[in-house]
């Protein structure tokens, strides 16, 4: 009679990571515009299970938010499993075990020296949070992995698809563009976006993606065993869990567990620290006796195998309470950067800040490239959030994309006709560099592409100068305040090179009441 021989557990393990890995790709490309103004799929999911984005949000927002309500089922899940996310599910673990061949190395994790760095960036996170300091979506590993493919990797392998095809289609005989046409026209309808992009602090969010790679060359998992804060939290969590891993008493000198664990969970003794472990269950295929086991309920709450030093735990708590009141000396707390323009939807400025958790998908799935991820305009609580750069792109008038893709609601999910009535920015014109104020050169560019029904940019015939001394008659362009939403379309397609003509600024926005524009039928008085 013939035995059924089970599939060991941890092909299940590999086989999750390869499904969830899989799925994260799938949403990644579909955040993006595909000829529809309705994203179909969750394509924000990713970050509303993180419970840590979740957690600094709702502490930034003084209230839990709702759309962050799936975070709840992974710490849940959590309680029972233990860290079950950080070896079945995350996307980058599973792409840093993925490296391992490429980025080896010889330490086997018994040092623990950084392992308490990730509770007091912890700490230091939710205390900043609290204070006015949201910094959580700097370090989140979702966070840093989404933004560094979006902004950098995503927008390389575009222009490297098209350079081929377009050398091919140029260059190479025709049978071969029998081939490769077929294959671009499948690649652009299936994984390249929408059209090329082009973003700020690429090559940055790049270096930091990378840099999480290049720390496997000093211990396997380096990020996540020492630096990343999600990890911490799951740790805490997964103190209390059900789930217990066993290890043999009477193993010998044999250390194979230990070699091949992949977080460093297990000690001298071979004891498991639930804190650590991930369930990635390499142990119990490497251990010759099958002395290793996970039960419900099987050990006690086990300690952490490092000290955490109360002092200095103590010390990130005060750092993250009172950097935030130092911000406060900025000229940025008196007077927001004029060029700080937000996507349509966005809450009022230090909500959104606060709620924004740095993912780069509303840039992604920007139809126009105009949302560009922030260095310092919004002070460095508001780095890599999105703001409009309008020489850049524009913010297209019909679409609503931005906030179906938020996952967080720092920027509102509008319906179109909502969309329109919001103003984010106001233009000006700089008559000095305008054609027919500067040089009486016919230009109706920017009215010509302006799209409210109603144009927001209008003509006066004026009698000017030219540059040859001739009297001339030209239109000069100026804009209805009322009817301008701040969409940058006249900007991004001013014809002058370099800076433009026409500026958008924040003037006006409908979030803010302090930057309401003048009432043209009132008199301003100085007080």
């Amino acid at each position: 009679m013939k035995t059924t021989r089970k599939i060991p557990l941890y092909y299940w393990r590999r086989l999750s990571q390869l499904a969830c890995l899989a799925l994260f790709f799938f949403l990644f490309i579909r955040t993006d515009y595909s000829g529809s103004d309705t994203i179909e799929y969750a394509v924000n999911i990713l970050f509303r299970i993180d419970p840590l984005l979740a957690l600094s949000a709702s502490v930034a927002a003084g209230f839990f938010i709702l759309l962050m309500l799936p975070a709840v089922g992974t710490v849940l899940l959590t309680l029972i499993l233990g860290r079950f996310f950080c070896g079945w599910i995350c996307p980058m673990g599973t792409l840093l075990d993925g490296c391992r061949n490429v980025t080896p190395n010889t330490q086997t994790g018994k040092k623990r020296t950084y392992r308490p760095l990730k509770f007091y960036l912890l700490g230091f996170l939710l205390v900043g949070a609290w204070f006015g300091l949201p910094m959580a979506g700097y370090v989140d590993p979702f966070s840093i992995l989404v933004r560094g493919l979006a902004l950098a990797v995503d927008p390389a392998l575009n222009a490297l698809s098209a350079t081929f095809f377009t050398y091919t289609y140029q260059e190479a005989p025709a049978w071969v563009n029998a081939v490769t046409e077929p294959v671009y026209a499948f690649l652009k309808a299936s994984v390249l976006p929408f059209n090329q992009k082009y973003y700020d602090l690429a090559l940055l969010s790049l270096g930091i993606l990378l840099l999480i790679f290049f720390l496997e060359k000093l211990e396997r998992r380096f990020f996540c065993r020492n630096i990343c804060p999600l990890g911490a939290l799951f740790a805490v969590t997964a103190r209390f869990s059900l789930l217990r891993g066993k290890a043999g008493s009477t193993c010998g000198t044999c250390r194979n567990c230990r070699e091949v664990c992949r977080m460093g969970a297990i000690d001298e003794d071979r004891t498991i620290s639930m804190l650590d472990c991930n369930l990635c269950l390499d142990c119990i295929h490497h251990c010759p006796g099958n002395k290793i086991s996970f039960r419900f309920g099987g050990q006690s709450r086990t300690k952490p195998f490092f000290a955490l030093s109360r002092r200095t735990f103590v010390g990130s708590l005060a750092v993250g309470a009172l950097l935030p009141f130092f911000l406060k000396s900025r000229t940025l707390a008196r007077q927001s950067d004029e060029l700080l323009i937000r996507p349509p939807g966005a809450l009022p400025e230090e909500e959104f800040v606060g709620r924004c958790v740095r993912c780069g998908e509303c840039m992604k799935v920007c139809i126009g490239n105009g949302l560009q991820p922030a260095f310092l305009q919004a002070g460095l609580e508001g780095m890599f959030s999105p703001i409009l750069k309008a020489r850049t792109g524009y913010c297209e008038y019909n679409c609503t994309l931005c906030g179906q893709v938020c996952p967080s609601g720092a920027i509102a999910k509008l319906s179109v006709p909502e969309k329109k009535k919001v103003k984010i920015g106001n233009v000006v014109f700089d008559k000095n560099r305008c054609l027919p104020y500067a040089k009486g050169i016919p230009c109706i560019v920017c009215e010509e592409h302006c799209p409210t029904p109603d144009k927001a940019i209008k003509f006066r015939e004026a009698t000017v100068e030219n540059s040859r001394g001739e009297k001339v008659t030209v239109k000069q362009p100026y804009l209805i305040d009322d009817l301008c939403v701040g969409c940058g379309i006249c900007e991004t397609k001013c014809p002058l090179p370099g800076a433009s003509a026409v500026m958008v600024t924040s003037a006006g926005e409908s979030r803010n009441p302090a930057k309401a524009l003048p009432d043209t039928g009132s008199a301003w008085q100085v007080i």
